[in-house]
This record gives structure tokens, sequence and C-alpha cells, in this order.
């Protein structure tokens, strides 16, 4: 059925009448709303929000909960007792998207576990295990703008489908008849139904209590000035509860941003990536003297953080980050003889380096957590290592497998733990990384993220890629492509395939191109090691430069 016939039934249908009406004229919108299913990927569905069968809405979710229904159903009665774990972020309708996917389990006789309010994605993943369910449903689109929202599935070990479970659903999905006809049970005959419970100070306590053993030092300047902003999102309650259980004494809450707003109306983007996210931290920081500064995105699974260096906020990045925690968690008490750290293709060697200066394996995984959360579930049978740290460079970060995703409440604790025991000795967290970095190699990293969105976009990052394989470089910036490796074609390092091309230059340097997994981006990542940051920051321009012609 082509776009506009689907949007003609859709409109029959009495559906988001005035929404539908807006964009009657609007031949690219209708496409880009109706030329597909809203695709559902290992980790679940991500889109805008909006009428349509490729936007987030109301029968998109109880399309994804009607599969994820079916599935639970084949595993039998014990499955559906088990039930799912319902959590949501504070962005537009995710409430409301939880409890129409809960609605659509209990049609199906499945238990749900519904929070009250909302709560962290990392939260999530440790209530499945905890309350030993078969499954859990975080809705949020994670740092996307507010016109997004998702749908994100986690199976019995708290981490990210596996690509079977994923694939069931799937398969679910497209055997619904009409997305029309999908039983449900309405919010109030919820609240009367034994099939759903909800559930939140319990949790709250025990997720916190999990996380207090994570203290390595309880010494340090606990009275150092931070600030923590939540960025209008989920992270709040845990985070601030967290700080003050550590014993911090001196934190200052960015109240502009601790209103739950799924419109986020004081940042451009909800993203603690990005520099403008802590514009209003900088602000009060400096008004409260403040030595260190915290953000979490809207579910709070990534964490920005940024320090006070001369009078001025110095932003780290998620390498920074992640090489400054492994190197204090190995100083801070010795490894056991089997430990190994994990970090993603695209994350700093510098962690590495770490790593190896303690005797600490560092595994490689392919982008995405829920490959880290693979491999601490695998060590767990085998016994291959002890799981120690893992981290991705885009400020996703994990200490304690309590939780099997990335964890923004656990890592604030820990990095205002870290930063309170170096201020203690009169050093900041940029002295420490600098040390690092005459110690290991001035090792610099850059992100080109490239947007190209609707049907066209996706046309344009395929042809992208394709590119990259029929005419592969010979050289970056007049240096020469020592390997090519495609993840699509080979098996590198006993990896999963997957749309991923990484060229390792003779200087060591490298360069990687893959398209984003949850937003029409096409990225582009670079890493260099040289003998001074002046020359590392050369190199990084000398191939961002390189790097124009292909986007």
């Amino acid at each position: 059925m082509n776009e506009q016939l689907l949007y003609e039934q859709w409109v029959k249908q009495s559906l988001y009448t005035e929404d539908l009406e807006a964009i009657s004229t609007n031949v690219q919108e209708i496409q880009d709303s109706f030329h597909q299913q809203l695709q559902f990927g290992t980790g679940g569905l991500r889109g805008k929000l909006g009428p349509g069968t490729n936007r987030m809405n109301t029968h998109t979710i109880r399309l994804v909960a009607e599969g994820l229904a079916r599935q639970i159903e084949q595993q039998g009665e014990v499955a559906k007792m088990r039930g799912v774990v319902i959590a949501y972020d504070t962005r537009h309708f995710s409430q409301d998207f939880g409890y129409e996917t809960a609605g659509v389990l209990a049609a199906h006789g499945i238990q749900s576990y519904v929070f009250k309010e909302s709560r962290p994605t990392p939260e999530l993943s440790f209530a499945v295990r905890y309350l030993a369910a078969y499954a859990g449903v975080v809705i949020t689109a994670s740092h996307n703008p507010k016109q997004y929202n998702g749908f994100k599935v986690y199976g019995e070990d708290g981490a990210q489908l596996t690509p079977q479970f994923a694939n069931d659903i799937v398969a679910h999905m497209q055997a619904v008849d009409s997305i029309f006809d999908i039983p449900n049970l309405s919010r109030s005959q919820l609240q009367s139904s034994d099939l759903c419970v909800e559930i939140l100070e319990k949790l709250d306590d025990a997720y916190l209590q999990a996380l207090s053993k994570i203290q390595l030092n309880k010494n340090g300047k606990k009275d150092m000035g931070i600030v923590y902003t939540p960025i209008h999102g989920a992270g709040l309650e845990p985070t601030i509860r967290g700080l003050q259980n550590f014993g911090f004494t001196n934190v200052h809450l960015l109240q502009q941003q601790a209103v739950q707003d799924g419109d986020f109306p004081t940042v451009i983007y909800p993203n603690p990536e990005e520099a403008e996210a802590f514009k209003l931290a900088m602000k009060l920081g400096k008004e409260v003297s403040a030595q260190l500064l915290l953000a979490t995105d809207p579910d709070a699974d990534r964490l920005g953080v940024a320090v006070l260096v001369d009078g001025a906020y110095k932003l780290l990045t998620g390498n920074q980050l992640g090489a400054l925690l492994l190197d204090y968690i190995l100083s801070a008490q010795p490894a056991e003889p089997n430990a190994a750290m994990i970090k993603t293709i695209v994350t700093s060697e510098l962690g590495a380096a770490v790593a190896q200066k303690y005797g600490v394996a560092t595994v490689n995984t392919l982008t995405g957590f829920k490959y880290i959360a693979e491999k601490i579930a695998e060590w767990e049978l085998t016994k291959e290592h002890k799981f120690i740290f893992g981290y991705e460079e885009s400020y996703g970060y994990l200490v304690s497998d309590v939780v099997r995703d990335k964890d923004a409440v656990q890592i604030a604790l820990l990095t205002a733990e870290m930063a309170a025991y170096y201020a203690a000795t009169g050093k900041t967290l940029v002295d420490v990384l600098t040390a690092l970095y005459e110690e290991h190699g001035f090792y610099q990293e850059a992100l080109i993220s490239l947007t190209f969105e609707g049907m066209e976009g996706q046309q344009k990052i395929t042809s992208i890629m394709e590119a990259f394989r029929k005419q592969p470089p010979k050289r970056f910036a007049d240096i020469a492509v020592r390997k090519m490796e495609d993840y699509l074609t080979e098996s590198i390092n006993g990896l999963p395939q997957a749309d991923v091309i990484k060229f390792i230059l003779e200087d060591d340097s490298w360069i990687c191109v893959r398209p984003s997994g949850t937003e029409p981006k096409c990225k582009f990542y670079i890493g260099v090691k040289t003998e001074s940051l002046l020359e590392s920051e050369q190199k990084i321009e000398q191939l961002k430069s390189a790097l124009q012609q292909w986007a």
C-alpha cells in the first residue's frame, strides 16, 4: 500500500485528525510518515512523534507491545506471570505510552510493573533483574531532540535484546492483521486489574543501595561545590539522593532544568555532549563557586562533566572521562588477575593504554552498549574475565554490573568521588588527565556527525557507505592507509557483522565511518596519538579536512 493510501486509511479511522489535516498537502511529509513501518532494531523503536506508520504514536506503540506480548505468550504461563517492568522518561507522551504498553500486555494476561513516576533507563535495567521479570520496557528517545520518542526492550538479564528476541518481536508485529484492532485495557481498567502493579520507592531504595557498593573512597573533599542538572529529565531523584548518600554536602540543583518538561525549554538539544546544554549550569556554577558540573540526559544513561580550571569550565569528552575513571578505579584497588575492561572500536585507545599499565586486559566491541552487556553476561558463564569497567565515547559508562546498560547515575556518583579525592590533594580532573597524556601519549579524538532526514536521507547515508566500499581511499591528509577493516563483509576479531568501516593509517591514526543506529546520521570518528597536544590537535584538523569530500 502506498503512502497516500495509508494516509487516507488513517484519516478514515478518525485518528489524529488535526495533525493529519495539517500535512494533507505536504507530499514529502506524508511520504516520510507512511513510507514504512517504523523499524524495530535490536534495541527497539525510535522515531519522531506524530501520526503515521513511520512515527511514534499510540498505534505504533500498541503494535510493538503486541509483538512483545505474543513473544511472551509463546514462552508459557511462567513467563506471563514473571511479566514486564515498564519505565518512562519525561518526554511527551512517555507515561501514556508506558500505560498503553501495560494495557496491551494485560489483554494477553501478562503481568506488568509500571513505575509511578519517570525513572532512568539504568534503573529499569536494574529493576528487571531485581524483580526477576521476563522483560523490561522503557519509553525514551534518550538524548534525541524533543520531537522524538522511543520504545526500548530489555531481556531478563537487564540488557538490551538479543538479535533472536528482537527478530521474534518483529515477526509477531508483521503477523498483526490491523494496527487499529489491537486489544488493550485502558488506564482506568488497569488500575482495577491485578495485572498492573505500580512500583517506585522500593525500587529506588534497592537501586541506590546497590550503587552504594561502588564507593571506593569515603574520604576526599566532600564539601566541594557541585552543580547537577537533569536537563528536565528522569535522573533527578536518584542522582540527588545518591550524591547525598555518598556524603556530598555542597550540591546545587539547577532548578530551571529540574522541571520535568518534554519540551526541554532551556536547551536546544537535551544532550550533555553539547556545550550549549551546560550554559545555565556554568552560570550557576560560577555563582556558587562549584568545582564540578554534572549533567544527565533525559533518561539518565549518559553523563556530561565540566571541571573548573583557571576560572572557566572545561568540558570533558566521553573518551577523557572514561580514561580518568578507569585510572581512578585501577589505582584505588588491585585488579584481579583476569580483570578486563570493555570499550568500543570507536573509543579512544588511551583507556587501553591505562589498562595495560595495570595489567588489565582490554576487549573491544562494536558500537553500542548492548555489546558491552553481552560480554558481561558471557563472562559470568565462562569466567574468562572479571568485568571492572566499560565505556564508549558517546558519554556512556558502567562500573557496577547490577545494571546492564550505561548508567549516568552511578557514574555521576563515582565522578564526584573521584573529583573530591583529587581535590583533597590540590588537583583537578584536568590536572590528572594531563598527567595521563604525559605518561601514555597525547591521544585526541573527534567526531563529525552529519544529519540526513527522511527517506532521501537514508539513501544518502547508504550512498556514503557504498562510496567508501567501492573506491576506498588510499590516504587521508597525505597519511597512507595501512589497512581497511569492513565489518560488514569480514569477520574481524570475532565481532558480529555491522555496517562499519575502519581505516588504520600508517602512523596508527584511525578513521571510522558508520550510520547511527538511533538517529538519521552518518558518523565519522577520528583518533590520533602524538608527542604533544598541539601536534595531535593539528593532525585532527587535517583529517577532518580530508573527510569533507566524503560528506
